[in-house]
């Protein structure tokens, strides 16, 4: 492959397509493209997450780091209309079908936004935040990514992360308590995927 999913701006041809998922019980037909976090599908990971989440927070900051074409957004909108929604992505094509599909459904609660935009739109804390971050961006890449937004949660926030067995789960739940000493606790293993819970004080 010439690109990644976490590439800026996917050089792949952009044709979108639709396709139909269930999210969280809602039967939904959303946009997909090439060059996203898979792009043809909902990823079992997502779907394990999601199926596995406790109920979010109705009000307060919610975010999706990692959104891709945006399950994780749109479900968490769609179950906490009065909380806002930032869905954060560095591929600009992934942003753009997360804000389509969020438009599509009616969801004005979702903020769509690169990483370097998306700061100012938490300044006050994430009160959760949902993700099947990008293990494949490197372990150092990862770290710093995950140290800096579960360090934006509020006192009493939460952050729930699914992350293959085999891409180094354990391992990250490790340095989240000894690195970051957050506590975590694995709260399903399912498909070959952990959901991991991370708490702030």
């Amino acid at each position: 492959m010439s690109e990644h999913y976490f590439s800026a701006r996917p050089a792949s041809p952009g044709e979108t397509r639709t396709i139909d998922v269930d999210l969280r019980g809602r039967r939904v037909r959303v946009h997909t493209a090439p060059g996203v976090f898979s792009g043809d599908r909902l990823d079992p990971g997502t779907r394990v997450l999601l199926d596995a989440a406790p109920t979010p927070p109705a009000e307060g900051t919610l975010v999706d780091l990692g959104c891709g074409w945006g399950p994780i957004a749109l479900a968490l909108a769609a179950e906490s209309p009065a909380a806002r929604v930032v869905a954060v992505d560095v591929n600009e094509r992934a942003r753009e079908l997360t804000a389509r599909n969020a438009a599509a459904l009616g969801l004005g609660n979702v903020v769509v936004a690169a990483p370097e935009d998306a700061a100012g739109l938490v300044e006050g804390g994430i009160s959760e935040l949902w993700s099947n971050p990008p293990i494949r961006v490197g372990k150092q890449v990862l770290h710093d990514l995950l140290g800096t937004w579960l360090g934006r949660l509020v006192p009493g926030g939460r952050a729930l992360l699914v992350v293959g067995k085999n891409l180094g789960a354990d391992s990250l739940h490790r340095w989240i308590e000894g690195e970051l000493g957050m506590a975590t606790e694995r709260i399903t293993s399912s498909k070959g995927f952990r959901v991991l819970e991370v708490r702030q004080d």
